[in-house]
């Protein structure tokens, strides 16, 4: 396991790339305003997971393999593209009315579903998690592997806590445009713009980026 000293350093450096605007960030934040504090909530425990799957794959090599053959890389970029367009497409197309409220459409669990899948379809995700962690391993505290996974951990549990604030911060602009159909629509919009940019940021990344 890492040393204490070890922990804190990574734990800060950890809050400080979270505090850096990013994707991930982006993400919770639109779901938050389109569905409220428990939706930003369910999006930040999706990214979550994904994270928690990343430490998995990054501790037992597979993010090595993937990230050593390009056409991999680009296949995962590619999918993750168009699961965001996919997602702003039907985001976009949302009908609301008065009645109608875009919020009772989905469902925690798809909203969750979808932050983790986006997660894991960046390859960017998966090329931090195999450059960053190994960073901090020190190979004079035991196993790579055991402390590949305590660092994956501890930074999913900074991440968790930092975007569900995030999201729950997002929560009130939900409530005070809820019950407006012109509000209701633009917030769909609003979600449908900001996944759309996420994809094209997917299309345009190099493997240098």
């Amino acid at each position: 396991m890492p040393g204490i000293a070890t922990l804190s350093i990574f734990a800060a450096a950890v809050v400080m790339l979270l505090l850096s605007p990013g994707p991930n960030m982006a993400f919770v934040l639109a779901h938050g305003v389109a569905y409220g504090a428990s939706g930003g909530a369910a999006a930040a425990l999706g990214i979550t997971a994904a994270d928690l799957i990343l430490t998995i794959l990054t501790a037992t090599g597979i993010t090595a393999i993937v990230a050593a053959w390009t056409p991999a890389l680009d296949a995962i970029r590619y999918a993750g593209a168009a699961y965001l367009l996919w997602m702003a497409y039907q985001a976009w197309s949302r009908r609301v009315g008065i009645h109608h409220d875009v919020t009772r459409e989905t469902s925690l669990t798809a909203v969750f579903v979808r932050a983790m899948l986006n997660g894991l379809l960046n390859p960017k995700a998966l090329l931090f998690f195999m450059v960053f962690l190994p960073r901090f391993v020190d190979p004079g505290h035991g196993a790579v592997t055991p402390q590949l996974v305590v660092l994956g951990c501890v930074l999913a549990a900074i991440a968790a806590v930092f975007h569900v604030a995030l999201g729950a911060g997002a929560g009130p602009l939900n409530r005070m445009l809820s019950g407006r159909s012109t509000a209701a629509r633009l917030q769909s919009r609003a979600l449908a713009v900001v996944l759309a940019l996420l994809a094209l940021r997917l299309v345009l990344m190099t493997h240098a980026s």
